[in-house]
């Protein structure tokens, strides 16, 4: 699986990957730090032009709160695409307010999780990933 994490904060990238790798979640990890950057790895443009190494992802881990173009902008592109609307888009986001998770739900996000819920709930979360996107990308076909 090729998974496409979008985060900003050092740390909380850090914390993601290695929570991926210790739950042997399958597949490659590919980051961009912000919006901008998300959307052109996604459409293959600038510093990620080449598709061989910037493979489509399958699932995307979006933070809400990045620079350039914020997640609910990304989120919103990416749903609304007809080339891009079956990635299964999980938020990945420190934001517990009830009108973000409200958005990325009515928005097309397949989950929300939330990274101030504490390191067990986010790992349990992020252990599964890779099953639940499977299964999202399958409901999408």
């Amino acid at each position: 699986m090729k998974i496409l994490l979008v985060e900003d904060n050092f740390e909380h990238l850090r914390l993601t990957k290695y929570i991926l790798r210790h739950n042997n979640v399958p597949g490659e990890v590919y980051v961009v730090r912000d919006g901008q950057e998300a959307i052109d790895y996604l459409y293959n443009r600038n510093q990620f032009a080449d598709p061989s190494a910037n493979p489509r992802p399958q699932l995307v881990l979006l933070d809400l709160n990045i620079p350039r173009i914020d997640g609910k902008e990304v989120l919103k592109l990416i749903k609304s695409d007809d080339e891009l609307k079956h990635i299964a888009v999980v938020i990945l986001s420190s934001s517990d307010r009830e009108e973000d998770v409200s958005y990325a739900y009515e928005h097309g996000a397949a989950a929300y999780i939330s990274k101030s819920a504490g390191f067990e709930r986010l790992n349990e979360a992020l252990s599964s990933l890779h099953i639940f996107a499977s299964a999202q990308r399958v409901a999408a076909f």
